[in-house]
């Protein structure tokens, strides 16, 4: 080999290191630019959790240079306390535990930020068997409540009482999995829980749809918000891009959700195996047109608010849980990193209304 061929080769070989090493460097450079945001559910895997396991399963969050992990929660309080406390960059949690976590914490750091309603009408709802004579608020006089402390519907319960003059009944605390048997044993009259959860949990005890009686609260004049997606201060602070992208994401991953709820459960059954895909279809179906697919959804635009109704439920909240401060909602819910009305504009078209038969010609 010649002295001109040896230089020859040691320059190509000092090209092709440079190449590789710019490669990596740019390699390394994209992954760098890739937020982690650690997501906290408010519960465990069920039909709901499609909004949020879709969107990572399909890349969506990946498109938005997001490394999302989502994680079951075990209620709406602990999503929002974990979020606070920074283990958790953002979160899934009721509307109304984020409100009492602000006026109970006013001078707490990192305190969450509500950035895109997900439920816009709460699912929370009184249930009874009909063979108790249960079917209106009035009828609930008296009687014996049942609920797991925490539970959303029993919290509020002072505003439906208010709103429906109900008067006095006793509560009998369990954990949630027993609420519904309770009320099947005859233990307690009514239970408050989820509409989505509570239904089909009796069915699968054995109780008919048919034969429970449900009194949803935004029915009876309990107009509260439901679940949001949350924020900590300063994931918001360090990252507003990334929430901006996370909500982008979010927004086409539900689209195709409430688009094909069976296909999207077949996603969360992916990540939780123990699941019944069939039942939790249907919770994801009663979900998204009890909570997310509603009438007042459809006049605010989904993951949007009402300033009145919020303000007006911070100050039922307030009220009802009885908050060491006032709720001060401009400091509880921010619509800043919201994509655009259009971009929001997937709710799926209202079901039509049956055409009555027409009489039979004599």
């Amino acid at each position: 080999m010649t002295l001109n061929s040896l230089a020859s080769l040691t320059r190509r070989s000092l090209l092709a290191g440079a190449a590789a090493v710019a490669t990596l460097s740019g390699a390394s450079g994209a992954w760098a630019q890739e937020t982690a945001v650690k997501f906290q559910l408010d519960w465990r895997f069920e039909g709901p959790s499609a909004f949020f396991l879709l969107p990572v399963a399909k890349g969506h969050f990946q498109a938005e240079k997001l490394n999302v992990t989502v994680d079951a929660g075990n209620g709406s309080g602990n999503a929002v306390n974990r979020v606070a406390s920074g283990t958790y960059d953002m979160g899934f949690a009721d509307l109304a535990a984020l409100m009492e976590f602000h006026a109970n914490n006013p001078t707490a750091p990192n305190k969450p930020v509500a950035v895109m309603m997900v439920y816009n009408n709460t699912p929370a709802a009184v249930l009874a068997l009909k063979k108790s004579g249960i079917t209106k608020p009035a009828d609930l006089a008296g009687k014996k409540l049942g609920a797991p402390v925490f539970d959303a519907g029993r919290r509020a319960w002072p505003i439906f009482d208010k709103a429906n003059k109900v008067g006095k009944v006793d509560w009998v605390s369990m954990d949630p999995p027993l609420r519904e048997t309770m009320l099947v044993k005859g233990d307690v009259d009514a239970i408050t829980g989820f509409t989505f959860t509570s239904l089909l949990n009796l069915e699968a005890r054995g109780v008919k749809a048919e034969d429970v009686s449900i009194l949803p609260y935004p029915a009876f004049g309990v107009k509260l918000y439901g679940n949001a997606i949350i924020a900590s201060e300063e994931f918001i602070k360090k990252n507003p891009e990334a929430v901006k992208a996370f909500l982008r994401a979010f927004t086409k991953g539900a689209k195709e959700v409430m688009a094909d709820p069976k296909a999207a459960i077949a996603i969360v059954k992916a990540r939780d195996g123990i699941i019944n895909a069939e039942l939790e279809e249907r919770r994801l179906r009663l979900a998204i047109d009890t909570a997310v697919a509603t009438p007042d959804a459809r006049t605010e635009t989904f993951g949007a608010i009402h300033g009145p109704r919020l303000a007006l439920m911070g100050a039922q909240v307030s009220d009802a849980f009885a908050t060491k401060s006032r709720v001060e909602v401009n400091n509880v819910w921010t619509d800043k990193f919201l994509p655009g009305a259009a971009e929001r504009a997937i709710l799926p078209a209202p079901a039509a209304p049956a055409t009555p038969a027409k009489p039979a010609k004599k």
